[in-house]
């Protein structure tokens, strides 16, 4: 299997994560005098940084149907499954970024330091190397990252290789996890959004 499809199938949803955290994160700070000035269901700040990532994530599907073209690459029938995938890409990134944006109202310093964090998590998911790569007395520990699940899963269905759920499911319970706790936290630390903005 050529490398640069490996690589670009782990890098496609990857970029769509870190670029929604880091926007979303930034969201609330950005908006702050429309937060003081009008009243609206501030969780469409985080959500539309969120959306609008997807138009970079459909051009990116574009140029994985011509890599898949060039090394004459059929997906399986885990392709399928690809909305599974992408909704728990979104339900982590969504998760994570509400609880980011309305911790950098309070903490001003979260966006400065998210870039940072953004460039460690890379290593924690399977980017550019295999989850063979990974020592198995680490495995039960590793896949907990969604991230994990979701980048091995899209290698999956567009490699016509076996859908790996005993790396998704882990990953799609702390997705789960991380959208019901960011939400609660943004909804808790709403109240004073427009006091700190």
């Amino acid at each position: 299997m050529p490398y640069v499809l490996f690589s670009y199938l782990a890098l496609w949803p990857w970029n769509y994560f870190s670029g929604t955290l880091t926007e979303s994160a930034n969201s609330l700070i950005q908006n702050a005098n429309m937060i003081t000035k009008v009243y609206f269901p501030r969780m469409v700040l985080p959500l539309s940084a969120i959306l609008s990532k997807l138009l970079d994530f459909v051009i990116a599907f574009v140029v994985v149907i011509g890599l898949l073209i060039w090394f004459e690459v059929t997906p399986g029938w885990g392709i399928l499954f690809l909305p599974v995938l992408i909704i728990q890409l979104l339900m982590c990134s969504l998760g994570i970024g509400m609880f980011l944006s309305a911790l950098a109202v309070k903490y001003r310093d979260v966006k400065h330091a998210l870039t940072f964090v953004v460039q460690l998590l890379l290593y924690a998911a399977p980017v550019v190397y295999s989850t063979q790569a990974v020592p198995q007395q680490y495995i039960p520990f590793y896949i907990l990252n969604p991230m994990v699940g979701v980048i091995e899963g899209f290698r999956a269905a567009f490699l016509d290789r076996p859908m790996p759920w005993e790396w998704i499911w882990p990953g799609s319970i702390v997705a789960v996890i991380f959208f019901v706790f960011g939400m609660m936290y943004f909804r808790r630390m709403e109240r004073i959004f427009a006091d700190v903005a």
